[in-house]
């Protein structure tokens, strides 16, 4: 079932019900170092990311180092 979130700022529809399946949606390998992700202003733990569920009109903000100067 589709959803409407706040992903980084921009309003999507997606299909993903846990952090584990935006990330994948979103096309983020959820192996990296340093990624980070907070939902509706909480730091969820790497630990969590499948167990914690997403609903309609959640903000996720997926965190993670850009290489570059």
């Amino acid at each position: 079932m589709s959803q409407q979130l706040q992903v980084n700022g921009i309003g999507k529809s997606v299909n993903a019900s846990t952090i584990a399946e935006i990330l994948q949606e979103e096309g983020v390998d959820d192996n990296a170092p340093f990624l980070a992700v907070a939902l509706n202003g909480s730091v969820i733990p790497r630990r969590d990311w499948d167990a914690v569920q997403l609903s309609s009109g959640d903000s996720v903000e997926i965190v993670k180092p850009v290489s570059g100067g």
